[in-house]
């Protein structure tokens, strides 16, 4: 197993989950150096996110946003079927969909296979990292990674800290998230975490603003982005995010917080439309395909 230098990323990482964040999350550490494993579901949906995560590599270079060569980067990358396939790997990154009974039963199959020296991360965005633990066998070696959509472009990582994940770990989590070039946030275990919470609630405001007819949804995140310097509005970023994600982050919060995080009807309505954002090609707005 390769080991871990301070500053840099593991030599021999992997991602379980090959879906937008994962790629995101894979494509990361492919340009931080790492030798990267994604595992997904089925071999359509593995060549799919080998054919994403190449896309976005041509994409960095082209940008000049990263120097190197398409050829070697993407000969760090394999995509597989096999959880076996992440043996090696000094530290696997779990990014399946925020379901709680796929989430833990998705870990508990990657740490099995892991050596008992390996780390073992989740890419929740607001599920507990307490609870997961319990479900783990080595709950100490493991903690939260929350990587921001889309990847690439974000700036941030918050570093979930559980109540018994190793002081170790979360000074190389701080380590390797530097080394992404990306800036760490460490927080502690908490319903939403920071940015969950704080966005969520800003989103849920401005679509119960559309629901009550208060203001377009161009004038409201016009309102954020011109008034508050807001980097892109709460409607368009749920778009980005994705409703159906963010209900389900919201119908969590409001079931651990309480009701100011119940979700309002237009989004329950929206996502049962299957207008669920850029994704769908429709949300708040119209996006071309």
């Amino acid at each position: 197993m390769s080991e871990h230098r301070p500053g840099t990323v593991p030599g021999v990482t992997g991602v379980l989950g090959g879906g937008r964040m994962g790629a995101g999350i894979a494509h990361a550490l492919l340009l931080a150096g790492s030798k990267v494993t994604v595992v997904e579901r089925s071999h359509d949906t593995a060549e799919q996110a080998r054919a994403r995560i190449a896309r976005d590599i041509r994409t960095s270079l082209e940008r000049g946003s990263i120097e190197g060569d398409v050829e070697e980067i993407s000969g760090r990358l394999s995509v597989s079927t096999d959880h076996d396939d992440f043996a090696a790997a000094t530290l696997v990154i779990e990014a399946v969909p925020e379901q709680w009974d796929l989430k833990i039963s998705a870990l508990q199959e990657v740490e099995r296979r892991l050596a008992p020296t390996a780390w073992l991360a989740t890419n929740t965005s607001s599920l507990s990292v307490n609870g997961l633990a319990e479900h783990l066998t080595r709950p100490e070696r493991f903690c939260g990674l929350h990587f921001f959509n889309p990847v690439p472009a974000s700036a941030l990582v918050e570093v979930v800290i559980g109540q018994v994940t190793a002081p170790e770990l979360q000074e190389l989590c701080v380590q390797w998230v530097t080394a992404l070039h990306k800036a760490p946030v460490v927080v502690r275990d908490a319903p939403g975490f920071a940015s969950s919470r704080l966005g969520v609630v800003i989103a849920l405001e401005a679509i119960r603003m559309v629901e009550e007819g208060v203001a377009s949804p161009t004038d409201i995140d016009n309102a954020m982005v011109l008034g508050y310097k807001f980097p892109m509005g709460p409607l368009a970023l749920t778009d980005v995010v994705g409703l159906d994600v963010r209900l389900g982050i919201a119908q969590y919060l409001a079931s651990t917080l309480g009701p100011r995080f119940e979700p309002p009807q237009l989004m329950r309505d929206m996502v049962e439309r299957g207008e669920l954002g850029r994704k769908s090609g429709k949300g708040f707005f119209t996006y071309d395909p």
